[in-house]
């Protein structure tokens, strides 16, 4: 069954901040095997011209789709999770992600498209402060196998 274009547009808020801390950056850092002092080391980081250690690229993968779940996981979506496999995750970034920053997220689905037998979906999540700055935005593309009409 193809997914409802009816939830095309539809947005979706995280339900609370996600407030970043040293710990996790450094727990994720490990977890990805990257060992830079950035994402370890606060006197690195300041040494670097940061203001506190940095998030690595990817991290926003942490939280970024929390808001999305509800969509994804309601029926009349139509998405079979059994057959999803991860398509591309990017992100565009207008600054790093710090320790102590405290971050919303809205994600929007912002395409889904029908390739052969499968279903492409897009989900654009925009991370940004509590006072509205946008600090990165997240594209992550999931496809749904044999999920398109024939």
């Amino acid at each position: 069954m193809a997914l409802n274009r009816d939830f095309l547009g539809r947005s979706y808020p995280s339900a609370v901040p996600y407030e970043v801390s040293r710990v996790k950056i450094r727990e994720f850092a490990a977890a990805i095997g990257d060992h830079s002092p950035l994402y370890r080391d606060r006197e690195a980081a300041v040494a670097a011209g940061h203001p506190d250690v940095m998030a690595p690229p990817t991290f926003p993968i942490v939280f970024s789709l929390s808001g999305a779940g509800e969509a994804l996981a309601d029926p009349d979506f139509g998405l079979n999770y059994a057959m999803v496999v991860h398509g591309e995750q990017r992100f565009e970034y207008v600054r790093p992600i710090y320790a102590g920053d405290v971050l919303t997220c809205t994600s929007t689905i912002a395409e889904i498209r029908s390739v052969g037998r499968n279903e492409f979906l897009t989900v654009q999540s925009d991370v940004k402060t509590l006072d509205g700055e946008l600090v990165c935005r997240a594209y992550n593309t999931i496809v749904e196998r044999g999920g398109a009409a024939e």
